[in-house]
């Protein structure tokens, strides 16, 4: 199965040295996890970035490059007091941003061309992260030192980062259906069939959910994408004890196979 994601990419303007992460979506979270983890890999934060109008930090384009931006990365930028730049909209700021979109295509073209065959997103950020790792050898242009050579210098000037890390994810209520399960952007996410009919807490990331029984985590899953039902076997066991025959014709149970998660103790059970 071909399956379309997006790519995440943080460059530094002197050394040129990037970061890459790939995720299902282009959600708030995924937007803000890039800047943790890209922050994280550099060891440090610049004191400016600059960015297109993207609304996962723009609410509204005003005068010139005036921004209303959104509350969420607002927070993100105070904690880790960076500043930010925005091009200016359409082609009177497209020699703006040349540099981190000709560094997508660079990128996408040496490191994930042809197309990688991967079990996981996982496996797929592994590629990522050993491509980020190679790319600090390379030498842009005339340069007499290499990308990694030349980061070592501009490391100096990033900002300290915080003790704490940015904590990425929303937190939301709703209400498990008769199925079990919670909808969650477009998605369905199983919970223990003890929860059916109860409200719960859902704290969503840019790569799992998590569904809260107060400060409980009762259910973590692989975020999916719009459409999908994200099921676990387990959450469903409990049914075995009233209703025996509902488990052998069930979606959760197919999938568990297809998947191989249903192991010899399922069996036995």
């Amino acid at each position: 199965m071909t399956l379309e994601v997006s790519l995440f990419l943080m460059r530094l303007s002197a050394s040129g040295r990037s970061f890459a992460r790939v995720y299902l979506c282009e959600a708030q979270e995924v937007f803000l996890d890039g800047h943790v983890r890209a922050f994280g890999h550099f060891g440090g934060c610049p004191a400016r970035i600059r960015y297109d109008n993207l609304k996962a930090a723009v609410q509204k384009v005003l005068k010139g490059r005036n921004r209303v931006e959104s509350e969420r990365f607002i927070a993100l930028r105070s904690f880790y007091g960076f500043d930010s730049f925005f091009c200016l909209p359409g082609v009177q700021g497209a020699h703006e941003k040349g540099g981190v979109e000709s560094e997508v295509g660079r990128f996408r073209r040496r490191h994930l061309v042809p197309v990688p065959k991967v079990a996981s997103m996982s496996e797929l950020n592994e590629l990522t992260e050993k491509g980020c790792a190679k790319d600090d050898g390379r030498r842009i242009a005339q340069r007499h030192i290499s990308v990694g050579q030349h980061f070592e210098l501009e490391a100096l000037e990033l900002r300290v980062l915080p003790v704490e890390v940015f904590d990425v994810s929303v937190v939301s209520s709703h209400r498990v259906d008769h199925k079990s399960r919670v909808s969650v952007r477009s998605a369905f996410y199983s919970v223990p069939v003890r929860f059916v009919g109860r409200r719960v807490d859902v704290r969503v990331g840019a790569d799992r959910v998590e569904v809260l029984d107060g400060a409980s985590v009762v259910a973590s899953h692989v975020r999916g994408l719009a459409g999908d039902e994200v099921l676990a076997l387990d959450h469903y066991l409990e049914v075995l004890a009233v209703k025996p025959g509902a488990l052998a014709g069930s979606t959760a149970l197919a999938r568990a196979r297809a998947g191989g998660v249903f192991t010899d103790s399922h069996q036995r059970l």
